[in-house]
């Protein structure tokens, strides 16, 4: 597998070395961090440890950090009914975009009945006016918009949705979990209220997501009881190796995020070049400031399923979409949000780069497709 060309980071990426190393120090402590014995002081520090660097690295105070499961239970958590700012009321309904990962999409704790969609715009960012006018004269409102979409990489304008939220007494919730590691993100310089995140999208283990909380906000309900653990927020031993890997793999991904949004940049304007070159390839949401890994792209008479496999055929892994979508002979939800035609959904092929991705993998990428161009597409 060692000749083969990963782009598909935004999926899952590798597991940094700094990571592994953390996880397997981890490994080797039998406390649990709940206990008041050495061996569980020890198992706590490692715990702690990562809280910090996380809160460090997304703005918050570690108090107000959350370990979860993975970042669909961390946005599970956060779409809770009853959150309330210091100035405001208990939230009652919740407003999310149309093109939100399926675990926001599900709505949380809020019934069906509590949850609107804001619609989107053809570009691909969410419709403020839109949003405006949904929270006006209605009751306190929980809005979650995703601080960069999963699928064509496009940044939503989060710190301008919490500035309108704020002003009709709201909260705002943004899933940061496409944005940690790829840019600079704060929880304090959005004015979010809540952020949600995963380990495994920044070079930690699967399996473990976290949710940051601003000071002030409260109300916040565990989805599962028990223990004390996680501040009382969330019942159950944690899990020491993959926490720990989380804050090993946050604290490498912010040492090098300058760096790495620069090179990205560059190998994804290269990469987009190419495909546009030799069949014509759409860019979607090209004309909005995007993540600099990221390319969601199609071809006239181009089927996902079959672009997919033949470029892993090619030994290049790309994916339809969503990782948690894709298997599924569906349109895009996001392209059907952005107002596409189904027929034109169902031809989106993304790209998404990492810290490893050479140039070599690209030109590996763009000669594949040149052959599938030949052969898949209508003429």
């Amino acid at each position: 597998m060692s000749n083969r060309v990963y782009l598909d980071w935004n999926a899952t990426t590798p597991l940094r070395p700094e990571a592994r190393d953390a996880m397997v120090a981890a490994f080797d402590l039998v406390g649990n961090p709940s206990s008041v014995h050495a061996e569980g002081r020890e198992a706590r520090r490692l715990v702690e440890d990562a809280r910090t660097a996380l809160a460090t690295a997304v703005g918050a105070l570690p108090r107000n950090v959350v370990f979860t499961s993975a970042g669909t239970e961390a946005n599970a958590l956060a779409l809770a009914r009853g959150l309330r700012s210091p100035s405001g009321g208990p939230v009652e309904r919740l407003l999310v975009s149309a093109f939100e990962h399926a675990s926001v999409l599900a709505g949380g704790r809020f019934p069906a009945e509590r949850i609107r969609l804001i619609p989107v715009t053809r570009s691909g960012v969410v419709d403020l006016e839109r949003l405006r006018a949904e929270l006006d004269g209605g009751a306190p409102a929980l809005v979650s918009i995703m601080a960069a979409n999963n699928e064509t990489g496009a940044l939503q304008p989060v710190a301008e949705a919490a500035r309108i939220v704020h002003e009709a007494g709201g909260l705002l919730h943004v899933d940061a979990i496409q944005a940690l590691g790829k840019i600079p993100f704060s929880i304090n310089a959005v004015g979010a209220d809540l952020a949600t995140f995963s380990a495994h999208k920044i070079g930690g283990p699967k399996g473990v997501g976290a949710l940051a909380v601003a000071e002030g906000v409260a109300g916040l309900e565990p989805v599962l009881r028990g223990g004390g653990q996680e501040l009382n927020r969330r019942a159950g031993t944690e899990n020491v190796a993959g926490i720990a890997g989380f804050g090993a793999a946050v604290k490498m991904a912010l040492q090098t995020l300058p760096e790495d949004m620069k090179r990205m940049a560059t190998l994804r304007d290269h990469l987009e070049n190419g495909l546009k070159a030799i069949a014509g390839a759409t860019i979607f949401a090209e004309d909005v400031e995007r993540l600099p890994n990221t390319v969601l792209f199609t071809a006239p008479g181009l089927k996902a399923e079959t672009a997919v496999i033949g470029f892993d055929l090619a030994g290049v892994a790309v994916s339809s979409g969503s990782a948690c979508s894709s298997g599924k002979v569906q349109p895009s939800h996001v392209l059907s949000a952005m107002g596409y035609d189904p027929a034109v959904a169902q031809g989106a092929v993304r790209l998404s780069l990492g810290w490893s991705t050479e140039p070599d993998d690209i030109n590996t990428a763009l000669e594949a497709w040149k052959r599938l161009g030949n052969s898949l597409l209508k003429h």
